[in-house]
């Protein structure tokens, strides 16, 4: 990256790639291993929730969270292109995408057909905050859209699962596949990965500058935490490819398979959402929290879904699996694609913060 771009990644940012890619390699070494892994972590459940993903989560999102100043969301919020546009991408663009990829690509495969589109059905809540703020996306529109995201989860998950795999196939002389989820489940996976590092991270904030003013807070307890965030994906990432380095390395084709669809979603919707987000004036930092919104999607839901349906060995569930192991490399190579076509965008800086050096702080300073 050339000098004159302004961005000045820390030595843990700067190799993200290969701490992610050893912590994928480190997990299928462990699910190979100790194929007795994936029963052990099954026992750790609670309401279909992972416990040991969920904790990498929470440690994953907290430090960002507790980044966000919150006094911007008023403005965030009347910034109506932002919000129209990635409701629709995120609510009409992305189900739709990746029903027609699913079909595209394995409509011989109905198991895995489905699985699909279970995961493009659930939008991101919880990954895309690291995205974003790796590739100096606006944070406080970030936490705004994932919040919205989360609302029309509640409230249009069950009924877009049946309008996709059940009325749409149907008008179209496809096979149907039916898609039983409770709503209680889609609530509490919304509050455990939204709802706690949220009131954690806006806690942190008001305990901090209310006992110790925003300097400290800002100069001298967020880059103490900042690397927490970093350790919580990698552990996530080990504990998600542990889970599946036996069906990985047994059933390699089908994995293969399932995986191209993804790579051809994350592509298109990323690529899509931040020309479109550019073309509408949105700015670099807005353009880049719209695309990333779009793009990443909540693997825990569809995961469990797919499990509380289909089965745990379902075709469902190893498709909602493979997912977020297409995802992860993918989006953090997209990271790298943004902060390279920061060049094309006039104001390159967050909106709000023009004194703030825009440099990659996610993980430290």
């Amino acid at each position: 990256m050339s000098s004159d771009e302004g961005v000045r990644l820390s030595g843990l940012d700067r190799y993200l790639p290969v701490w992610i890619g050893a912590a994928m390699l480190a997990g299928l070494g462990l699910g190979w291993l100790f194929p007795d892994l994936h029963a052990f972590f099954g026992a750790m459940e609670i309401g279909g929730i992972s416990l040991p993903i969920g904790a990498g989560l929470l440690l994953m999102m907290y430090p960002v969270l507790a980044k966000v100043r919150f006094d911007r969301f008023a403005a965030v919020a009347r910034d109506r292109r932002l919000v129209a546009l990635s409701i629709v991408l995120n609510w009409v663009v992305g189900p739709a995408l990746m029903f027609a990829l699913a079909w595209l690509f394995l409509a011989d495969l109905p198991e895995y057909r489905t699985g699909l589109i279970i995961v493009g059905l659930a939008r991101c809540i919880a990954m895309v905050i690291i995205w974003n703020d790796l590739a100096l996306g606006d944070r406080e529109a970030a936490a705004w859209l994932v919040a919205v995201n989360s609302v029309f989860q509640v409230v249009a998950f069950g009924a877009l699962g049946w309008f996709y795999l059940d009325l749409l196939p149907g008008w179209l002389g496809l096979s149907t596949t039916g898609m039983d989820v409770s709503i209680w489940q889609v609530v509490v996976n919304v509050l455990v990965f939204l709802g706690i590092p949220l009131v954690a991270g806006l806690s942190s904030r008001w305990w901090g500058e209310r006992r110790r003013g925003r300097a400290w807070y800002e100069e001298r307890f967020l880059p103490r935490i900042g690397p927490v965030a970093l350790y919580g994906l990698l552990f996530t990432v080990v504990v998600l490819f542990a889970l599946q380095g036996e069906s990985i390395v047994r059933q390699p084709i089908d994995v293969l398979r399932i995986a191209v669809p993804l790579v051809v979603y994350f592509g298109l919707m990323w690529a899509g959402s931040f020309v479109l987000s550019g073309l509408v004036g949105l700015g670099y930092a807005r353009s880049t929290t719209v695309a990333f919104t779009a793009a990443g999607n909540n693997f825990e839901l569809a995961i469990a879904v797919a499990i509380a349906t289909f089965g745990a060995v379902s075709g469902q569930a190893l498709a909602g699996v493979v997912g977020p192991l297409i995802e992860v490399p993918i989006l953090v190579g997209l990271v790298y694609v943004s902060l390279w076509a920061r060049r094309f965008f006039p104001d390159r800086r967050p909106p709000g913060d023009r004194t703030r050096e825009p440099e990659s702080d996610v993980v430290a300073q």
